[in-house]
């Protein structure tokens, strides 16, 4: 089956599941425990959980909308099917689910978390956080329901929920997690840092994660971190000099985005790690 998150990418990272399947096989890795302190969309962690990679997944998300999210997912599968059976794509509609998302303290967890589904499909390059003119501008463009195809997003978190006694979930920042949660975890454990930097992806993490201190947080991975882990961000010297003397490869990530140039992205690996030998992780297609 072919697996879609259903929380949309804001790049083209499509093809970097490949590429952690290749990591998971040549570190004998599978059947062992896959972790996203930043966890989004999720999309490797779910690939790899529903392909048979690995035994269990960690999702953190410090952004509470995106935990209710997850949290809906893996405890109320149905009722958020429902939602999405029932809903009606207007702009009218657009601009409630704004309204949820800005004052979630007056609402349900289920709601919130489908207020920042609803908005991740429909919003330009899932951008969540825009103005009604961004939303109502681009209905003008293309439909406005172009991403939001009910029975493939219905399917698909029935698909998740059938795997969610594999999936652990967390609300808490990056330096709590690598402090309470990776020492309990096996020694058979890939953890991946896709640290959210564009501006893209800031809406599904928390602000204040966002802007942790990269050196406080480069500093806890290397010196904290006993299990295998990956970090990536955009390509920039200071970032380069944080993990130096680490592995790393320099890539580039095509933009969904009209008249956008391609993005440069560095990926660094722990030191005992096998990297395959592949120059462009986002490229990668396999079976």
């Amino acid at each position: 089956m072919k697996f879609n998150t259903p929380l949309r990418y804001p790049k083209g990272r499509s093809n970097i599941p490949s590429f952690f399947k290749i990591i998971f096989a040549h570190n004998d890795l599978l059947g062992g425990h896959y972790v996203e302190p930043y966890a989004g969309s999720a999309g490797i962690a779910l690939n790899l959980l529903t392909h048979g990679y690995v035994s269990r997944v960690h999702l953190n998300a410090a952004n509470p909308a995106v935990y209710a999210f997850w949290h809906s997912v893996i405890n109320q599968p149905e009722a958020l099917c429902k939602a999405i059976h029932d809903i009606k794509i207007t702009t009218e509609e657009w601009q409630r689910q704004q309204d949820i998302l800005r004052s979630p303290e007056n609402h349900s967890a289920l709601e919130v978390g489908f207020s920042i589904f609803f908005l991740n499909r429909i919003n330009r390059l899932g951008i969540l956080y825009g103005d009604v003119t961004d939303g109502k501008s681009q209905g003008k463009r293309w439909k406005f329901d172009a991403r939001f195809n009910k029975l493939d997003l219905i399917r698909g978190i029935e698909w998740i929920a059938l795997h969610r006694s594999f999936i652990h979930l967390y609300n808490q920042d990056a330096a709590g997690l690598i402090k309470t949660v990776l020492p309990s975890l096996p020694d058979k454990t890939l953890v991946y840092f896709d640290i959210p930097c564009h501006t893209e992806e800031r809406g599904l993490h928390n602000d204040h994660d966002f802007h942790h201190n990269r050196v406080s947080l480069a500093k806890l991975i290397k010196e904290n971190i006993l299990q295998h882990w990956i970090v990536s961000y955009p390509n920039h010297p200071g970032i380069v000099e944080l993990y130096k003397g680490y592995p790393s490869i320099v890539y580039t990530i095509s933009s969904s985005a009209r008249n956008r140039p391609e993005d440069s992205e560095v990926m660094i690996f722990s030191n005992r790690l096998i990297i395959p030998d592949w120059k462009n992780p986002s490229n990668l297609k396999t079976a």
